[in-house]
């Protein structure tokens, strides 16, 4: 007899399959542009303008995507944003310049976003209350797992090679085919979401400021992370293991920060995950020069401090949005975090060019100085709220993702 648990994997196999080839062939892409640019001779800024390129890509992918559905429908629009995945990988093998590979990695923030947007509408249309937490848990195991796996790539992928590019190709090219084969009718054409910041910021000015930090930290190190790692000696392979237990020690984090979150106030939380955070970017200075093993414990230290703020955060600014305002309140959270996410890998490349690795520590640890007076000033400004959701945890995927999550946020499967 099948359970339940293999029902939900069976009735969703096929959209659990395009999240993972997605995240294998385009979360390669930013570690392996960044050790692409060294060999090729790119100064850290440039390498920093592509990881910004790309979370700018992902910004319009997140707007656009929900009205090009509303058009063509689900499985057409997800064929052109994977479309523009594919030939944006595979025009870095065509013209070595960094500019030019800017453009690229637009289109594959744009197909990153605009897969997601159609991943989880499709989801949100298809589950019911009985397997909605099933569905969506299954759901992050599936995008963090290839997200892991993801970083490991590098480790096999020559960097400046047209052989690893058109692998990742391949693999984006890869993600068409469960949703296109599948025999499951596609859904009703979904409303696009209002982009409405400053609901957040009348929400919660505090959940806004933790997605924009929790922006900084991520997106600094994911995007430029490599060039830290290049700097601090590590080799190619090392360094996929360096971003790897980042993922790893964030994925660790989800459950005990959740229910820290959810039987102590929120805001108490996310200062206390910034102190820790500042302390994970102090141990990372002396770590440098520690020993292989050190790096890594401390990559997976920072993962476990700073990846669970953008859920926390999430989370505190639901508290006091009513049930009809959460879906477009999770939009412009990550309207917010996307705007962080642009500006951080360039700022913190700018920082690295001239101060040297351990700039990427202090610049994030700066901002995480930030959020702790912010949240100490605005417990002085109201007090928390009588009923709080459940703690979910996020994804940073698209404007959509708000959907899915609405109803375990109330405690509703």
């Amino acid at each position: 007899m099948v359970g339940p648990v293999m029902r939900t994997i069976l009735s969703f196999a096929a959209l659990f399959l395009s999240v993972i080839l997605l995240q294998l062939s385009t979360g390669g892409v930013g570690p392996l542009d960044a050790l692409s640019g060294t060999v090729l001779g790119f100064d850290n800024r440039q390498i920093g303008l592509l990881g910004s390129a790309h979370f700018f890509g992902f910004l319009i992918g997140c707007w656009w995507t929900p009205r090009l559905m509303g058009r063509v429908g689900h499985s057409r629009a997800f064929a052109v944003c994977t479309a523009l995945g594919a030939m944006g990988i595979l025009g870095h093998t065509l013209v070595e310049n960094p500019y030019a590979w800017a453009g690229m990695r637009i289109a594959s923030g744009l197909c990153v976003a605009g897969c997601y947007t159609v991943i989880e509408a499709w989801l949100n249309a298809k589950v019911t209350n009985e397997n909605r937490g099933r569905t969506s848990g299954l759901y992050r195991i599936a995008d963090t797992s290839a997200s892991l796996v993801a970083q490991l790539l590098i480790a096999v992928l020559p960097p400046a090679h047209y052989l690893s590019y058109n692998l990742l190709a391949i693999l984006c090219c890869a993600t068409l085919l469960p949703l296109m084969m599948t025999r499951a009718s596609q859904p009703e054409m979904p409303a696009a979401p209002r982009l409405r910041p400053g609901l957040a910021w009348r929400c919660s000015p505090l959940g806004v400021i933790g997605v924009i930090v929790s922006a900084l930290s991520g997106a600094s190190f994911r995007m430029v992370g490599p060039i830290y790692g290049q700097e601090v000696g590590l080799m190619v392979d090392q360094i996929a293991f360096f971003l790897a237990a980042y993922v790893l020690g964030g994925a660790l984090a989800q459950y005990p920060v959740g229910w820290l979150a959810d039987k102590f106030d929120r805001r108490w939380v996310l200062i206390w995950l910034s102190v820790t955070s500042i302390l994970s970017c102090a141990i990372s200075l002396p770590a440098s020069t520690g020993g292989t093993l050190a790096i890594m414990s401390s990559a997976a230290i920072f993962g476990l401090t700073t990846v669970p703020i953008f859920s926390v955060s999430a989370a505190h600014a639901n508290d006091f949005a009513t049930s009809e305002e959460r879906v477009e309140l999770s939009a412009a959270l990550m309207f917010f975090y996307a705007v962080g996410a642009i500006a951080a890998p360039l700022v913190a490349s700018f920082l690295i060019e001239g101060f040297g690795p351990a700039a990427l520590f202090s610049f994030i640890a700066a901002g995480h100085v930030g959020l702790i007076v912010f949240g100490l000033a605005r417990m002085r400004a109201r007090r928390a709220p009588s009923e709080r959701t459940r703690y979910v945890y996020a994804p940073r995927t698209s404007f959509t993702i708000g959907k899915l999550l609405k109803r375990a946020r109330e405690g509703r499967q």
